[in-house]
């Protein structure tokens, strides 16, 4: 079987879909159009009749006879397109440069390009390094919705430093994640766009939040958790009785609760500090879990998935707690703090009262006093919440009280 080759001619879409672009006459595989503005390309037929264009030359790799290579089918590629394409693996062949090689080139270089996109960049970030952050749930968070949501599709080394600054949370993380990318060596990235840049300067110093809810205020928060049921209502509470921190309250699972020994165990994974935490529980706290929804399709005590997973976010609950509360200007961390605060006025120890929030043991104690402290934290946290309740469910005066402030009353006038 042989090859038909017809005489040279300007090729044109009318010419290959018409009638005069035969196929090949019997006993020929294929034939050959020549095209008459770009040398050394062809339309090539089979005797199917199937239609592609074809450059033939002496490629660098090969050169000592003139080789066709396919530039496409005609269909996936216009016959403007084809002739760019013959004209572009013209030059580089002129250059010395074989046209497959280049392909390869840059087929390698596009996909290096996707491999270090900054959402590619970041997910590895997240998944080998995040993972061994003290606050890892805030920093996979913070990531994924200022930065990837944001910057998705760019290439990372393309991130200018003024588009890297939002506060300084997110910009701390921020900076780890370009630090552990340069520190890899895996994705071309030779510098941060964060190096040279400062919070304090950018975004202002941080500010320490003191705000400390008042008893009146502590009430009415309290009374609009109730208010609001399961499941964020109970975590409210539970976030007023433990003091613990948002996510490690929102995201307990059965397993972590010991009810006969009413205790409380916050694994390593769930912990700012990477170690294990234990909360016992005073009667409140415990009668509150042991009143909440078990559900047979998960272990998570808060979920909105019947326990599969735990619940996700609190804002539209915020918003409703303020609306019920009729409390503003203050933030869910604010419980933590006032909890802290009333520990204080507490006959406790001051390390006690650190402990129970799972504050880091101060100098020596953390590498040399190994004990647990619990029934410590135990006798701690229900002393609180008796004066929790003393604020939240006042005891009625009594007639007693009220003759005394009536002659307290009638002294001073």
């Amino acid at each position: 079987m042989g090859v038909t080759v017809p005489r040279r001619k300007v090729l044109s879409d009318q010419f290959i879909k018409g009638r005069s672009c035969k196929p090949p006459a019997a006993g020929k595989s294929r034939v050959l159009y020549p095209d008459g503005i770009v040398p050394g390309m062809w339309l090539r037929v089979t005797d199917r009749g199937h239609k592609s264009f074809v450059l033939i030359a002496r490629y660098p790799l090969k050169p000592k006879h003139p080789t066709p290579r396919s530039l496409g089918d005609y269909g996936a590629l216009t016959l403007d397109q084809a002739r760019q394409k013959a004209r572009s693996w013209l030059e580089l062949i002129g250059k010395g440069i074989d046209p497959r090689v280049e392909e390869e080139r840059q087929k390698a270089a596009a996909q290096r390009r996707q491999a270090n996109t900054f959402a590619a960049v970041a997910e590895d970030f997240l998944a080998r390094h995040a993972s061994k952050l003290a606050k890892k749930k805030e920093a996979e968070r913070i990531i994924k919705a200022e930065f990837i949501k944001r910057w998705a599709a760019r290439p990372i080394t393309d991130i200018a430093p003024q588009e890297v600054y939002q506060a300084h949370n997110a910009f701390g993380y921020l900076r780890g994640l370009f630090n552990w990318a340069i520190g890899t060596g895996e994705y071309g990235v030779e510098a941060s766009p964060v190096e040279r840049l400062q919070p304090a300067k950018l975004i202002g110093k941080r500010e320490m939040r003191a705000r400390v809810l008042t008893d009146a205020e502590l009430r009415a928060v309290w009374d609009a958790a109730k208010a609001m049921g399961y499941p964020y209502g109970p975590v409210f509470q539970l976030l007023i009785l433990t003091g613990q921190r948002e996510r490690e309250v929102s995201e307990i699972s059965r397993p972590e609760i010991v009810l006969d020994k009413r205790l409380w165990t916050i694994p390593p994974a769930r912990m700012k500090g990477g170690a294990a935490h234990e909360v016992p529980l005073a009667p409140a706290a415990l009668a509150l879990i042991e009143a909440l929804p078990q559900w047979p399709g998960g272990d998570f005590v808060f979920s909105a998935t019947a326990g599969a997973k735990p619940i996700n976010g609190f804002g539209k609950a915020k918003v409703r707690i303020d609306k019920l509360s009729g409390v503003t200007d203050w933030k869910i961390h604010d419980l933590r703090r006032t909890m802290r605060t009333h520990l204080s006025a507490l006959p406790v120890q001051d390390l006690v009262r650190e402990l129970v929030i799972a504050h880091a043991r101060p100098g020596l104690h953390k590498v040399y006093d190994q004990h647990s402290y619990q029934d410590e934290k135990r006798r701690c946290l229900e002393l609180w919440e008796k004066r929790l309740l003393s604020i939240v469910d006042p005891a009625p005066a009594s007639v007693t009280d009220l003759s005394e402030a009536r002659e307290q009353r009638a002294a001073s006038a």
